[in-house]
């Protein structure tokens, strides 16, 4: 709206300023003025450090809730493996069972058979 104080501006404003409250006020309006700067550069310091910081802790709750996603991926995973090899084994030990029966008997008992 106003734009940026030129030096024109600056010299218009401290020439009002010194006639409106004498030379001797000036150095008190001064340091008034430096300190009320000071407290207000602090306190957006100390709003935008609280912003941050909840922006910073909203980032590690989304990050927790992403692990926990994971997890719980996992978790199905390990469950999925599970319900998939019970079936593959007792089928593997079925196709083995009479292959490691006809493994027990010897050549030579087969052929005293004949």
């Amino acid at each position: 709206m106003f734009g940026t104080l030129g030096m024109p501006e600056l010299i218009l404003i401290f020439v009002v300023a010194l006639l409106l409250f004498g030379p001797r006020k000036m150095p008190q309006i001064g340091r008034s003025i430096g300190r009320a700067m000071g407290e207000f550069r602090r306190a957006s310091n100390e709003f935008k450090r609280t912003i941050e910081d909840e922006v910073a802790a909203d980032d590690i709750r989304d990050v927790e809730q992403d692990l926990k996603g994971i997890r719980d991926v996992g978790k199905e995973l390990r469950d999925l493996k599970k319900t998939v090899e019970s079936p593959i084994e007792s089928t593997v030990k079925k196709i083995l069972e009479p292959l490691t029966d006809d493994s027990d008997k010897s050549p030579a008992k087969e052929a005293g058979d004949s």
